[in-house]
């Protein structure tokens, strides 16, 4: 008898055929890749993995994935994918959507997704611009933008979307961006070990419409002073050769230089402490304020949550064994009549 072998998947194996339609340069080459090159090392088939994405340049990463996937709606791709999980629960579920798609049009869905925690992913591919429509603000443009919708200036307050995800009860909440593919795998598997809405956001460069919106975190000479890499049990540390660190002062937090400080007197980090994390998320001041706190990467956020189609198939097998088969017609009739 002759014994089958599992194929052991390579990241050209989910490489598709189709043409890759983006920029030359574009930010969503770097996330196609390392998102290609982790999925073999998930242990799942192909077949097991779908990626469904809304409207913006993000979102044609279907196709570009040998996956089963569905380009669908503009902002609708959560409710897509909630309808899919719940019916098919086994399947490894990825939302790719972009920061206009998301937080403006879907923004409703994507709050509802949250908080009833489907065991999906979600990759926000924020460029802080629309970049599918040439150039218009996006919710996630900085206060004075100007862009082709805002000429003078944008006057909209922009949101902080990890702090949207966060006010939604997100269970698993995360930031990286395309420039550093190392910290982007390690960000792409933890989001697929949560169990529940896992939420990364990846800063995604548009070098056409919005080039260099993240510059200071992504270049070598200023990376190391205003970027901050959290890590689960350690200290916050950041700076050239790690010479400064975050102290909490009450609930306020201050910078500090390591030589002034002991190690234990800097704010440790703690990925199951909501409090802190709503502090870290607010990380968030103009890059610009000499009094500027470093932008976190990693993992701010993550809780042990049950997933909203675990219960919902529960309570359907408890009908069945309770009550037997249903009766269409005795449901629709119940106990209520009117006389019109």
């Amino acid at each position: 008898m002759i014994e089958k072998t599992e194929i052991k998947l390579t990241s050209k194996d989910f490489v598709t055929d189709q043409e890759i339609r983006w920029c030359p340069g574009c930010g969503d080459y770097s996330i196609l890749k390392q998102v290609q090159t982790v999925m073999p090392e998930l242990g799942l088939k192909r077949e097991e993995i779908v990626f469904i994405s809304g409207i913006g340049c993000s979102s044609r990463f279907p196709y570009y994935m040998e996956t089963f996937g569905m380009h669908s709606i503009h902002g609708r791709a959560a409710a897509i994918a909630s309808g899919l999980k719940a019916t098919r629960p086994e399947l490894s579920v990825w939302i790719v959507t972009g920061d206009g798609d998301s937080l403006s049009i879907g923004g409703n869905h994507l709050i509802h997704l949250l908080r009833r925690n489907f065991d999906v992913n979600i990759l926000l591919f924020n460029n802080e611009i629309y970049g599918l429509t040439k150039g218009q603000y996006s919710p996630a443009s900085p206060l004075g933008k100007v862009t082709k919708s805002t000429p003078m200036g944008s006057v909209a307050h922009p949101f902080n979307p990890l702090a949207l995800c966060l006010g939604a009860d997100a269970s698993f909440i995360a930031r990286t961006m395309d420039r550093d593919p190392v910290h982007l795998r390690e960000m792409l598997k933890r989001s697929h070990q949560h169990k529940g809405t896992s939420m990364l956001e990846i800063y995604q460069n548009c070098n056409v419409f919005n080039d260099g919106a993240f510059e200071v975190f992504t270049e070598k000479g200023t990376k190391k002073s205003h970027t901050l890499f959290v890590e689960q049990g350690r200290p916050l540390v950041f700076g050239e050769n790690g010479t400064k660190g975050i102290k909490l002062d009450g609930l306020k937090p201050v910078v500090v230089n390591i030589a002034d400080v002991s190690l234990n007197d800097l704010w440790i980090h703690d990925e199951t402490d909501q409090t802190k994390a709503s502090i870290l998320i607010r990380f968030f001041n103009d890059q610009e304020d000499k009094n500027a706190l470093p932008r976190p990467f990693g993992v701010f956020y993550t809780e042990d949550r049950f997933c909203y189609e675990d219960a919902m198939n529960a309570q359907i097998s408890e009908a069945i064994t309770s009550m037997g088969k249903g009766d269409l017609d005795t449901l629709i009739r119940g106990k209520n009549t009117w006389t019109v």
